[in-house]
């Protein structure tokens, strides 16, 4: 299955009813330049095949992931995060300046907005469909 992943790009995983991380997909799209990113939502097959792949407990894991097909690498939580803001550009890219905190720490507020994200932004009821503008990025 991910194999039919283009080795010059990254997939980003996402919580696919969540407000928030559907704006954050929708802000990393408009700012993707140099089109560097491919999504699809943590419910996809695709996202259930890379949680199986990397032997993610759904229940202890409440996160973004960024998985490289060129080195089969995932990342998650924060450092997905910083990750995928080092190529979104000016002022984005200026979020790379955290990772000089530990992990341990940028991970204690990641987790503390992750908790609270569906009753600070809400939740949908399905996973977010993407206008045709936009399918090309999705993997279904």
């Amino acid at each position: 299955m991910i194999e039919i992943l283009p080795h010059n790009k990254q997939l980003i995983l996402f919580d696919g009813v969540c407000n928030l991380c559907n704006n954050s997909v929708l802000y990393v799209i408009k700012r993707d330049k140099k089109n560097k990113f491919l999504f699809a939502p943590l419910q996809s097959d695709i996202g259930e095949f890379i949680i199986d792949k990397f032997d993610i407990n759904t229940e202890k894991m409440d996160s973004i992931l960024l998985y490289n097909p060129k080195s089969d690498h995932l990342k998650h939580k924060s450092s997905a995060a910083l990750h995928i803001a080092k190529h979104l550009g000016f002022p984005s890219n200026l979020m790379v300046v955290f990772f000089v905190v530990p992990t341990f720490i940028r991970n204690l507020v990641y987790n503390y907005v992750a908790k609270n994200r569906y009753k600070w932004y809400g939740k949908k009821d399905a996973c977010m469909i993407p206008t045709p503008e936009l399918k090309s990025k999705f993997i279904e």
